[in-house]
């Protein structure tokens, strides 16, 4: 099966049912679609078993799906209390998702909003825009953005995905219009590192930026005007390799 062909059948309203990309498909109105993707991705790491319930407690419990008016009023300071030392998740404590969201808040009482925010700064460039997060938020976010673009920033690569690519089931391209898609950076993990390696695609034993710039690079080559197509094609083979004898896809 060629990588366009898996694309095909991974890029479908079903691949919202497990994915933290539902959970701005369940919010209404353009400001709580990307205020809910930016929590979701941010916290989108290690188990989706245990991660898929901590984001649907703030979108849902916490925030009652208003997530913008949650984060821009201070009303998050309620739920998540500034001085509780409690466990929120593997090894943030809900001090640490109170400044994440303190900083967030910050932002959008500056900017506007994260999207104001990065039309401003990005100069239409997805690579741009990550480093512009990275860069505003940086140590002031409890650790959960990185303090740069050195790492693969996989989780904000992702939510840049969702938030620039149109004409999808998953994305929802709110950013489409001072974004280019053709600039959106590769969201690459371990995980993604070690298929494109399997696939030639990719020689870096590291997950870095770089090494997702060059990999984006090479899925370019086959989704020309829109590489993170690739991303539902490599994430396909993987749940196609779970299930049958190991095998090299065509571009």
């Amino acid at each position: 099966m060629t990588l366009r062909e898996l694309a095909d059948r991974y890029e479908t309203r079903e691949f919202l049912e497990c994915d933290p990309s539902r959970f701005m498909h369940e919010v209404e109105g353009r400001a709580n679609q990307e205020a809910a993707a930016f929590i979701a991705s941010s916290l989108s790491f290690g188990s989706r078993a245990q991660f898929m319930p901590r984001i649907r407690h703030l979108v849902h419990e916490c925030a009652k799906r208003d997530v913008d008016a949650w984060v821009r009023t201070g009303a998050f300071e309620r739920d998540m209390p500034c001085a509780c030392a409690d466990c929120f998740y593997r090894f943030y404590k809900v001090a640490d998702i109170n400044q994440f969201l303190k900083t967030y808040r910050r932002l959008m009482l500056e900017a506007g909003s994260l999207g104001d925010f990065v039309r401003a700064q990005s100069n239409a460039d997805g690579a741009r825009a990550v480093a512009a997060i990275c860069s505003y938020f940086g140590a002031s976010s409890g650790g959960i953005i990185p303090k740069d673009a050195k790492s693969a920033c996989k989780r904000l690569c992702m939510f840049l995905r969702w938030m620039v690519r149109r004409d999808s089931p998953v994305d929802i391209g709110i950013w489409a219009d001072f974004i280019d898609r053709r600039t959106l950076v590769m969201p690459l993990d371990t995980h993604v590192l070690h298929q494109s390696q399997n696939l030639g695609l990719l020689k870096s034993n590291a997950a870095s930026f770089s090494a997702a710039k060059r990999l984006t690079a090479k899925l370019a080559e086959t989704f020309p005007d829109d590489p993170l197509r690739g991303d539902f094609a490599l994430f396909g083979l993987g749940i196609e390799q779970s299930s049958q004898p190991a095998h090299t896809p065509s571009p």
